[in-house]
């Protein structure tokens, strides 16, 4: 990530290539017991909510918006400390391959969370950390959830 921030002009900017910054969220439940994936559209995989930067260097605010975007769900709240930090490969129809250097955060859903998703995924489901491996996620988004499971549950147990 540091070599994508010394070495190329716009490293915000989808088109920037080898990759380009993104902006993810590890959405869970109120109780911290789920987490919410998506089956994407374009990729047709399990992943997280989560997209482009479009040239704003505020990646929290790009994870959020792209949360409430692709789930619908209102009053998110994100924790403002990155996760996990991922370099990962996507291969999109109609485009050429390319990194996503994606910067992670905690997202927790209200109790009352209703999933109004848009064109982005086909399917929408929370599921437990134990499941996650079922769906066929890659290790990043595993470690992902190890980490952010572990930091919403310290974080409830605190306050």
């Amino acid at each position: 990530m540091r070599w994508l921030l010394e070495s190329r002009p716009q490293p915000l900017d989808r088109a920037e290539r080898p990759g380009h910054l993104t902006g993810s969220a590890f959405v869970v439940d109120a109780a911290a017991e789920r987490t919410l994936m998506l089956f994407h559209t374009k990729l047709q995989i399990w992943v997280q909510p989560g997209g482009h930067a479009d040239g704003n260097a505020n990646l929290p605010a790009v994870a959020l918006r792209e949360a409430e975007e692709e789930t619908g769900i209102e009053g998110l709240r994100i924790h403002p400390v990155a996760l996990d930090l991922d370099i990962h490969r996507v291969d999109p129809p109609k485009e050429d391959a390319h990194d996503h250097y994606d910067v992670r955060f905690l997202v927790v859903a209200p109790a009352d969370a209703t999933i109004v998703a848009n064109h982005e995924s086909q399917d929408q489901r929370w599921v437990a950390e134990d499941e996650l491996d079922a769906l066929g996620v890659d290790a990043g988004l595993r470690r992902m959830a190890t980490n952010g499971f572990a930091l919403a549950r310290s974080l409830f147990t605190s306050s």
